[in-house]
């Protein structure tokens, strides 16, 4: 069954026609031509889909389009500001917190989704404190925090050092704006 549905992606309006049973990434691939969310697993084990959905990170293969026409959804293409990179994109090149490049663009999608958790004070499982105010974001804590996330590449040793550097010397806010 084909039905209409109003996508707002990256704060631009879409008009879609699609089957009731496409997901969010392929809505987002097949009909946006926004490639940068990744099919790695299609199953949301591997995170190379991963989107912000009204701040929130989630895995796209397992969302579907239709239940998100309300959302302010953005993929890896709107993180930028123009041709001003994103905090974390700018950190994960000066990192080289990269390989083949497959999975970047779910890993700082996720990334900023989780710094987001940081500043709302969300405890991990391995935070110390399950009341802290403030949550200091350790390797051990980025890890788990970025768990969801696979490379195959292996690129973690710099995936780690980058996104702690998004938070150094910075509020989580401009880094998750």
């Amino acid at each position: 069954m084909t039905i209409s549905i109003t996508l707002k992606v990256n704060g631009a309006t879409h008009q879609l026609s699609i089957d009731t049973r496409t997901t969010l990434l392929d809505a987002l691939r097949e009909h946006l031509g926004l490639t940068g969310a990744k099919k790695g697993c299609d199953h949301g084990q591997c995170g190379a889909c991963t989107v912000l959905l009204d701040g929130r990170r989630v895995n796209s293969c397992l969302a579907f389009a239709v239940a998100h026409q309300d959302a302010e959804i953005v993929t890896i293409e709107g993180l930028a500001d123009g041709e001003r990179l994103h905090p974390l994109q700018r950190l994960f090149i000066e990192h080289d917190a990269f390989q083949c490049g497959y999975c970047t663009p779910g890993q700082i999608c996720s990334a900023a989704g989780m710094l987001r958790e940081v500043e709302a004070g969300w405890p991990s499982a391995v935070s110390a404190d399950l009341n802290a105010e403030h949550i200091t974001l350790s390797d051990d804590e980025i890890r788990e925090r970025m768990s969801g996330n696979l490379c195959r590449c292996a690129a973690y040793a710099n995936i780690v050092p980058a996104i702690a550097a998004a938070m150094q010397n910075r509020s989580p806010k401009e880094v998750t704006r």
